[in-house]
């Protein structure tokens, strides 16, 4: 039964906010995506075996202005995200940036650590 938390749909694009960001996605010929989540100061940049041209070397360059680490997706994470689909469908690099520590939902004290861990990451992925 739905929950107003961790709720993903009952399968692809089922819910208004997944089929939403399809079609933005559609629209629109991004250069990357970033996708943001909370929990555990740590970038995912692949998917599978595909290594979309620069990716690793853009996720690094994000964990360098963030203090985040870049790790590999954990494969129980892989195939219901954004960026899944994405690197998946485009062969363009995204990214699932986990933002904060501790319990969701992440206590209002970390915002203004978010905020300036992630500045340099979306100013690089402006100007990228």
């Amino acid at each position: 039964m739905p929950a107003p938390r961790d709720f993903v749909g009952y399968g692809p694009l089922t819910e208004p906010e997944s089929l939403a960001i399809y079609n933005f996605t559609l629209e629109h010929n991004f250069r990357l995506v970033i996708a943001y989540h909370t929990q555990g100061e740590v970038i995912y940049w692949q998917f599978q075996n595909f290594n979309p041209q620069d990716s690793f070397l853009i996720g690094t360059r994000f964990a360098e202005v963030s203090g985040y680490t870049l790790d590999d997706t954990p494969y129980n994470s892989s195939f219901a995200g954004y960026k899944d689909w994405f690197i998946q469908n485009y062969n363009r690099p995204g990214y699932t940036i986990e933002v904060g520590l501790g319990n969701n939902p992440l206590p209002i004290s970390q915002f203004d650590t978010i905020y300036y861990n992630n500045l340099g990451i979306l100013v690089l992925g402006a100007l990228l």
